[in-house]
């Protein structure tokens, strides 16, 4: 067999492992209960017990803030495991170790070792009456798996959503981060910040150190009463630094805005690191770096006692993360940027960071919104810095349709700067020529809305490519963007 057929042969198996995993029930049909998941990892040996877990829960930032916590973790010379979701190219995005997907000979070989383990789950709960395991289910039992057996020695455990009842639960966190909570996900979280707050306090544990972040003052009161169960509670301040009846243990002291990132100074219990270099942009990644060194310093430091870590450490960890589709440049002259938010708080952050980063003359947006969210509330956020929106659609089945989406624009941006294009290689075209039409070559364009929007383009765009693969049901590179 050549290299090219053992490759092909690679491809079609995983491929196949995927469609199977796919067919499960989705990610975002949410079931209270973890039993399943239980289940399966006690078939397994409990490998989510055989090493030390960061879980990280809240509404927008967490994918950075975890990003950012494993690379501190791999810069102190330990091995990692990284879980996130959604993936934006391949499933293997979603399990990492030692800041690298899980390779498809690895991917390939996990299967066959734990498949047969999930269908006994499956039969078991079929005889029960119940479900099989569900998508996301399956993934955080082969993420844990995956960890055990490399080994690793400390898992950064992102929740798929909520809290009490994800599938990651089922580990016991060493450090619960609790980022940001706004309203995302009420059909299954709840329909007020009290509601969904109780929900992600969840992944608090008897003798866990909690890291949260600044919160309105509804959602902290019902993260308190997980609260005494820890063994140490450092808050994040807002601007200003000072929490309700204090000030805060975690604080970003200063921040200017520098050419690919941020320099920024952070007060932690641990110590006030200063000048530190963060590849992102935005006030609100200076904050998620902010929480994810405070989490670092709560897993490294002995019975809950403060201490810091070293300097170089520091720098080298932050100098080394990325955070695919969070801001992210893929493409010059015109300037194309793409992000994930997809919600009225996601968007507030990139408005605030666009202003203070980017200097367009013109700004286009592509814009497609899933059929779950806050559609009015996005497009509200967006008016204010879009010069025009192009109105698509992803390859998401949950993608709004595009007639309904335009004309909740239209309703904030006016009709005259509203164009409607099914077809995404065409907005993006047309999103191009609206943002070139002055021909100072200051104009840009953010895709923006959805993550599977901002997946879709980024495969377009060839930013996928360190994996070397197209996205299940995403139309080959074509045209102009090839």
């Amino acid at each position: 067999m050549t290299d090219r057929e053992a490759s092909a042969a690679l491809d079609r198996a995983e491929r196949e492992i995927y469609a199977h995993i796919l067919s499960r029930n989705p990610e975002h049909d949410f079931e209270p209960t973890l039993d399943r998941v239980r289940e399966a990892c006690d078939l397994l040996g409990n490998p989510q017990r055989a090493f030390k877990v960061i879980h990280l829960t809240g509404t927008n930032g967490k994918t950075s803030t975890a990003r950012m916590a494993e690379s501190l973790v791999r810069s102190l010379g330990l091995r990692t495991g990284l879980f996130t979701s959604p993936h934006l190219t391949s499933v293997r995005e979603r399990i990492q170790i030692d800041g690298e997907p899980i390779s498809r000979e690895a991917f390939i070989e996990l299967w066959a070792d734990v498949s047969p383990i999930l269908e006994l789950v499956d039969n078991r709960s079929a005889e029960r009456g119940g479900p099989r395991m569900s998508f996301f289910e399956v993934l955080t039992v082969l993420a844990f798996a995956a960890f055990a057996d490399a080994p690793i020695d400390v898992c950064v455990l992102e929740v798929g959503m909520g809290g009490s009842w994800d599938a990651t639960n089922v580990a016991d966190a060493d450090v619960a981060v609790i980022g940001p909570i706004a309203l995302d996900h009420e059909t299954w979280l709840g329909h007020s910040l009290e509601e969904i707050a109780a929900e992600k306090s969840g992944i608090i544990k008897p003798g866990s150190a909690v890291v949260v972040a600044s919160q309105a003052e509804s959602a902290m009161s019902a993260l308190e009463p997980a609260f005494p169960q820890a063994r140490v509670v450092w808050r994040a301040g807002a601007e200003g630094g000072d929490v309700e009846g204090g000030s805060a243990d975690i604080e970003v002291v200063d921040r200017h805005a520098g050419v690919g990132g941020q320099l920024v100074t952070i007060r932690t219990p641990g110590a006030t690191y200063e000048g530190i270099f963060i590849p992102l942009f935005g006030a609100h990644q200076a904050r998620n770096a902010a929480m994810a060194l405070a989490a670092v310093e709560a897993l490294m430091a002995d019975g809950g006692d403060e201490g810091s870590l070293p300097p170089g450490v520091v720098e080298q960890g932050f100098a080394r993360v990325t955070s695919p589709g969070r801001l992210e440049t893929i493409r010059r002259s015109p300037t194309i940027v793409v992000d994930a938010a997809h919600n009225p708080h996601g968007i507030d952050a990139v408005a605030e960071a666009i202003e203070e980063s980017f200097a367009f003359s013109t700004l286009v947006g592509v814009v497609c919104v899933l059929d779950d969210k806050d559609a009015d509330g996005i497009l509200a956020g967006l008016e204010p810095f879009l010069d025009e929106v192009v109105i698509t659609k992803s390859t998401s089945p949950r993608a709004m349709d595009v007639n309904e989406l335009g004309k909740i624009a239209a309703a904030h941006f006016g009709e005259d700067r509203v164009t409607i294009q099914s077809d995404l290689p065409s907005a993006l075209d047309q999103a191009v020529q609206i943002a070139e039409a002055d021909d100072d070559m200051t104009g840009g364009v953010l895709v923006i809305g959805s993550i599977s929007l901002v997946a879709d383009v980024r495969i377009m765009m060839g930013a996928d490519r360190k994996l070397g693969e197209k996205r299940q049901g995403v139309p080959p590179r074509i045209g102009r963007w090839e």
